[in-house]
């Protein structure tokens, strides 16, 4: 992909953006000319604005922002979430369920909500961080599962609510992305299990057509596409970026973001 300033001038709003998957959308966004605006929870990851965009209080607080540092928004990234526990749906905590569907889906609903009268004005677009787990059925994972689900299901919603006034809502699925978040993934999910870290890193690749994990960086680049004017009618799309995942059976192997 060619780094030509594709995005020069544009402002964007990526949630969870001081790590993982959201640090490198907001480098390739960035790179691309593009004026980012990073929302983390965590403060030690240096983030432009320390938030909790799960709370409406949070997000009302965030949006006061965006108006103050960006005067308006082109791009939302719904990518903010969290694994989530590892346990059958018997041996669930429901305060874990609770937490995990409320970070992973509630904070999409809240950040979409009061975007869209700024992305009104200049017929921007949003993309929501999904997952092969808004795909498949994933054992041990039942709020994640939900809440990647619902994610999708807003996705394809919004595309139709908003599409008539030029808004595009479109969803990534991440595959397993290699880092600290999959290796704490990994480790939880062996433990449930009881076999090796080992057994369930080499099922997790063996779940996947290519073999392999991603990088976030290849969500980075995507994300790049979809606010870019080459997807211009590109909207309601649900695009999977993982080597082709097969299955998400823990009795092989399972997928995270």
């Amino acid at each position: 992909m060619t780094h030509d300033g594709k995005l020069s001038g544009l402002r964007a709003l990526v949630t969870g953006g001081g790590s993982g998957i959201g640090a490198a959308i907001t480098t390739c966004l960035r790179r691309e000319g593009s004026q980012v605006l990073v929302v983390d929870a965590d403060v030690s990851t240096a983030p432009d604005v320390v938030a909790d965009v799960s709370s409406t209080a949070g997000v009302d607080a965030l949006f006061d922002a965006v108006r103050d540092r960006l005067g308006g928004l082109d791009l939302l990234v719904n990518n903010v979430g969290v694994a989530g526990p590892t346990a059958t749906v018997h041996d669930m905590d429901p305060g874990a369920f609770d937490q995990c569907v409320q970070v992973n889906l509630g904070s999409a609903f809240r950040c979409t909500r009061l975007a869209v009268p700024l992305l009104r004005e200049r017929k921007g677009s949003i993309v929501n961080i999904s997952s092969t787990a808004g795909i498949f059925g994933y054992p041990l994972r039942s709020p994640y599962v939900a809440a990647k689900w619902g994610v999708i299901g807003l996705t394809k919603t919004w595309a139709m609510e908003l599409g008539p006034e030029g808004i595009r809502v479109n969803a990534i699925c991440p595959g397993s992305v290699g880092g600290p978040r999959m290796d704490g993934v990994i480790e939880r999910e062996a433990a449930a299990r009881g076999v090796s870290p080992a057994s369930v890193r080499l099922g997790y690749e063996q779940q996947v057509s290519m073999q392999s994990f991603i990088e976030a960086t290849d969500i980075g680049e995507m994300v790049v596409f979809l606010a870019s004017p080459a997807a211009r009618f590109v909207s309601g799309q649900v695009i999977s970026v993982d080597g082709h995942t097969e299955t998400l059976s823990t009795r092989g192997a399972s997928a995270e973001r």
